[in-house]
């Protein structure tokens, strides 16, 4: 066993992958959005007994603990060393190893090229990714010819995809219309505003990157200050887009998002509603939202990520960017999408087909069997017209 127990992301990349088993000690969440090849998730909350016992058919490995920022993780490798482990701490932790994973100047020779990668969503992910994508753009008619989209990057695996479809749709050419990949800084670290240039020249995505002090300006917000911040950088794409001459902003919401918007809806909000893929900006005249990735399962776009060797942010605001994850409120509490996940998942256990009726039911609203809905900020009750109609017409 090695003295030194904190370990470099450098250092640990010249290491024989098959030498080591890297444990992934953030929640449940962060580890579904992006982890090192191989690691199994043990959240820093079951570093007990039971995390021993797991890991004791393991011995003979070198055991590389990380967390997000390498600061949990130094405890972890403590508790494994006092247990007989060779553990090791990830000096730096996922966001240290993504930096240096993702550099493109020290990718390993095996890496996909971006014509790889741009080959993979014609072939490989043909149905699953591109169709739909496709689909999308037909049924909602999301773009028009001479129309010029803000393809809003955040440095999530949806919004990176996103602009990659839409290169593909401008090979195409089938008409004409013009793109802008915008990234807004709204203050991020230094590091993670590395990892998604690091990214996006990797992928080919000519990035436009525009400033704000968004995180700074809801830092103390102690009343939603997600919610806040969410707003105030909508605005912000709205504006800058505008200002290049824009008439669209397109950000990356996919089908899962969808449908946990309207489970989220009715059973924290007391309402129906959905998010839709198309909106007229309210306060930016001529400008339009669109959501071209609406019919794109979250698994699907995983499954891209992963067959590429992808890693991208996941949160990166002041709030969350210490070892704790962004499926953490800045309370502590689980955040209610993440309880929407997990319903529906177990609700798919029962009924497979539950995710589509979630979607479908938005689009079958029968207003003779509701009590009451709004049109345009107006009430409509079902009384105001009740006496109207025999109770045959209905």
């Amino acid at each position: 066993m090695s003295d030194t127990m904190d370990i470099t992301a450098s250092e640990l990349l010249k290491w024989d992958k098959d030498s080591f088993l890297p444990v992934d000690i953030r929640d449940r969440m962060a580890f579904s959005y992006g982890h090192m090849p191989e690691a199994i998730n043990m959240p820093e909350s079951s570093l007990t007994d039971d995390m021993e016992n797991m890991l004791a058919s393991m011995k003979d490995r070198r055991i590389v603990v990380y967390c997000q920022k390498g600061i949990a993780s130094h405890d972890a490798a403590v508790l494994l060393r006092e247990k007989g482990f060779d553990a090791y701490s990830l000096s730096g932790g996922y966001l240290g190893w993504l930096m240096e994973s993702t550099d493109t100047d020290r990718l390993a020779p095996n890496e996909k090229s971006c014509a790889d990668i741009e080959q993979d969503l014609r072939k490989r992910f043909r149905k699953s990714i591109w169709c739909r994508f496709t689909r999308a753009i037909r049924e909602y008619d999301l773009v028009k010819e001479n129309d010029r989209i803000a393809v809003c990057i955040s440095g999530g695996k949806d919004s990176m995809l996103m602009a990659k479809l839409f290169q593909e749709l401008k090979r195409h050419d089938k008409f004409a219309f013009e793109l802008v990949f915008l990234v807004m800084d709204p203050g991020y670290s230094p590091e993670n505003r590395k990892l998604i240039e690091n990214n996006a020249k990797r992928l080919g995505i000519p990035i436009t990157i525009f400033e704000t002090d968004i995180f700074d300006a809801v830092f103390n917000i102690e009343n939603s200050p997600c919610y806040l911040c969410a707003r105030m950088r909508r605005g912000n794409l709205y504006s800058k887009a505008q200002e290049l001459g824009c008439n669209k902003i397109a950000l990356g919401h996919h089908y899962d998002d969808v449908i946990e918007t309207i489970l989220m809806g009715m059973l924290y909000g007391g309402q129906i509603q959905t998010m839709m893929p198309k909106l007229h900006g309210t306060n930016f005249e001529g400008m339009e939202l669109i959501r071209p990735m609406y019919l794109i399962r979250e698994s699907a776009i995983k499954a891209w990520r992963d067959y590429n060797n992808l890693h991208f942010l996941q949160c990166a605001c002041k709030f969350t960017e210490t070892c704790s994850s962004c499926d953490k409120g800045v309370d502590g509490n689980n955040s209610k999408r993440q309880e929407i996940k997990l319903l529906i998942r177990e609700l798919k256990k029962v009924n497979p087909f539950v995710e589509g009726n979630i979607f479908k039911s938005v689009e079958n609203v029968n207003l003779n069997t509701i009590i009451a809905y709004k049109k345009d900020g107006v009430k409509h009750h079902f009384l105001d017209t009740y006496d109207l109609y025999d109770s045959s017409d209905i």
